[in-house]
């Protein structure tokens, strides 16, 4: 997809991840897709559905992916996050996806969960959003007046150490094969892989029956397959030659007449996928700068988007409804959780969607751990809250 001007493609870019992003919301919605709810029923009722449901995304995802990249049609290696960056921060992945574990059971869903919800109506939700909103924001932009972030001064000092940088990328392919022969790995490594995932997933004739759970984990895989996809291929054509949006924001001084248009930040045009937890945090920083069309991203019409389709599905569906807190021990607990998702998130470098879908479409082992992570907080903190209630009872 190229087109003549800057600001044509990054309007295309805008508006098709806003469609994607729609389509998302109001499937997930519809679905009942949810990977907090998919590991609580399988660890409170032996129920897998939903947990085939998101190892059936994981599938289309992966893939889909390596088939993509195999002919060339997308290229994620400089991708925003850099899942396969060669920084290997296992660390953060680890820590991180445990905090997200614990968070998303607390507050009752994770990030996507959460906008999901809102759309529906529940303020709940709203509160969670908000919350995950200002730490993302705060982890990754300094407090005003400073050049510290929430990660320099909680975690950098002694999380940064424990990074290990490798000789190349950190995916499988990579690693196995080494750069020149990484493609043709991933490919079969993806293939395979996923092949094994979809072959446990339709192996129970329960799943096979609920055209909800086929439906949400096929749909919400290819929306992942499609902004990979969008964010790979929408170029800016300057005298016959195809750029990308990040090459040409990079070298924009040599491009372009004047700074009128030009994004705050290049990184946020690269090659990504849906995630939920940072892009809340850019979100923020787009209220709050006046919606300044520069602050405006991938991952700002992502939340938008989402938020916008669900909304969409509980009006068509009349499910919308206002729910508040039950409780204050209610309350406390989503803001609890919403805090732990924000930190959580940021340090696994993205929640169950944007590490446990989008991340491991790109075969990084920081994925893996992050997802592994993800799913045991989340076990753990249903099996103390049981507990907990037993004694109580």
């Amino acid at each position: 997809m190229n087109f003549d001007n800057f600001a044509q493609a990054q309007s295309v870019l805008l508006w098709l991840t806003f469609g994607i992003a729609f389509l998302l919301g109001a499937i997930v919605n519809k679905t009942n897709f949810c990977t907090m709810g998919a590991v609580s029923d399988w660890v409170n009722m032996g129920d897998t559905g939903r947990m085939r449901a998101w190892l059936l995304a994981i599938a289309v995802a992966m893939i889909g992916m390596v088939l993509l990249e195999y002919f060339g049609k997308v290229s994620v290696d400089g991708a925003f996050p850099p899942y396969r960056g060669a920084q290997f921060v296992w660390a953060e992945n680890l820590l991180g996806g445990l905090m997200f574990g614990v968070g998303m059971t607390l507050a009752s869903g994770c990030g996507n969960k959460s906008l999901i919800r809102f759309g529906g109506g529940n303020i709940k939700s709203v509160f969670v959003v908000l919350i995950i909103a200002v730490i993302a924001y705060y982890m990754t932009n300094s407090f005003p007046g400073s050049d510290k972030t929430l990660y320099s001064v909680l975690f950098l000092g002694w999380m940064h150490p424990l990074a290990t940088t490798l000789s190349g990328h950190q995916d499988l392919g990579t690693m196995v094969a080494g750069a020149t022969g990484a493609i043709g790995a991933r490919l079969v490594i993806g293939v395979i892989l996923g092949s094994a995932i979809l072959i446990w997933v339709f192996k129970s004739a329960d799943f096979r029956k609920n055209p909800n759970n086929i439906i949400g984990g096929l749909v919400v895989g290819l929306a992942v397959l499609g902004a990979w996809y969008v964010t790979s291929n929408v170029m800016v054509k300057v005298d016959g030659e195809s750029h990308t949006l990040v090459d040409y924001v990079q070298q924009w001084d040599f491009f372009a007449s004047s700074d009128v248009g030009k994004p705050a930040s290049s990184r946020a045009l690269s090659a990504q996928s849906f995630t939920f937890i940072n892009p809340l945090g850019q979100t923020l920083g787009y209220v709050v700068s006046g919606f300044k069309h520069e602050m405006l991203t991938f991952g700002v019409m992502a939340v938008f988007g989402v938020i916008a389709g669900s909304l969409a599905w509980s009006l068509v569906s009349k499910s919308f409804r206002i729910e508040w807190f039950a409780s204050g021990k209610d309350f406390i607990s989503h803001i609890a959780g919403a805090a732990l998702m924000g930190f959580g998130g940021v340090l696994a470098l993205g929640c169950t969607v944007g590490q446990g879908i989008t991340g491991v479409s790109t075969l990084a082992l920081g994925s893996f751990i992050a997802l592994f992570a993800f799913i045991a907080g989340s076990a753990i903190t249903m099996k103390i809250q049981y507990m907990l209630m037993m004694r109580a009872g």
